[in-house]
């Protein structure tokens, strides 16, 4: 699992329209940037992934996040539909995509589809976050394309003061601390003949219908270990990349570190400060290829 991932750069990031929660400062420094995405490269590359390089767009704030691009299984790759401030990411990776070989298919108009980011797949299976960045129905129309078994969640929304969801003012749409599943959510090890799946997840950030459906899988098909609301919201936590073996993570989330290095993971954590201005961390930088 996540064998070979792609990356773009860090050259045009920037955190001028706030589409998250995350979004704090405005002034971002291009060059720690780019320092910080590097070091991601270099971790990964140290967990044993094959990291394949492009550019970003350069007419787009959040192209750094390559996860957001598609979902790609084998060598299909059905493409995202993005918030209005990052259009210009899809046909940059559509050509990306084709170049590489990738029979690249689209979603219905007038579904929203944020790939990877919010679809990830664990063997056979895919799970889903739907109601801030996709559709229900576009992941529907994801999962039949590439053959995978849907499991279906959404998140927390956030509120306001009077407990009402927040309506993000740049993007027009909802908006939540996870809008992304892979905030939420973590792939540690894929189904095998010899032992189940591993995910990791944080409770506080699912509905009580969800974290039902989380809570009744098969023993037999899937583990799970639980991951802090603090780690997970403060510290980006779960938006890591695993090989099934190796971590890629935050250097900030001691907890989740320590429990699977006591399952026998080697856990790599580069810093990274600068990029989370955009909402975004380590799994959002690179997407799964092969």
């Amino acid at each position: 699992m996540n064998s070979k991932l792609l990356m773009s750069d860090a050259l045009h990031f920037s955190a001028e329209q706030p589409i998250n929660p995350y979004y704090y400062d405005s002034h971002t420094d291009t060059e720690l940037a780019q320092s910080e995405h590097d070091a991601i490269r270099n971790a990964l590359t140290a967990a044993g992934v094959e990291v394949i390089t492009t550019s970003s767009p350069s007419d787009s704030q959040d192209g750094v996040y390559t996860a957001n691009w598609a979902l790609v299984r084998g060598e299909k790759a059905v493409l995202a539909r993005l918030p209005n401030v990052r259009k210009a990411e899809e046909a940059h990776a559509e050509a990306v995509l084709t170049s590489l070989g990738k029979d690249v298919v689209k979603v219905p108009e007038g579904l929203r589809f944020s790939g990877q980011g919010d679809a990830l797949m664990c063997g056979d299976y895919l799970f889903c976050g739907s109601g801030y960045r996709s559709d229900e129905a576009a992941q529907e129309f994801a999962a039949n394309a590439l053959g995978l078994q849907r499991i279906q969640l959404r998140t927390v929304p956030q509120l306001d003061a009077s407990g009402e969801p927040v309506v993000n003012p740049i993007s027009g749409w909802e908006d939540s601390f996870y809008y992304d599943i892979d905030l939420a959510l973590a792939i540690l090890r894929e189904p095998s003949a010899e032992s189940p799946a591993l995910i990791a997840y944080c409770k506080e950030a699912f509905t009580e219908e969800s974290l039902r459906i989380l809570e009744s899988l098969p023993s037999d098909t899937f583990e799970t270990i639980t991951i802090s609301e603090e780690e997970a919201r403060n510290a980006f936590a779960a938006n890591l990349v695993s090989t099934g073996s190796s971590v890629v993570m935050t250097s900030t989330a001691p907890v989740l570190k320590l429990e699977l290095e006591q399952r026998g993971f080697t856990v790599y954590t580069p810093e990274v400060r600068e990029l989370s201005k955009g909402g975004g961390y380590i799994r959002c930088t690179s997407l799964s290829i092969a």
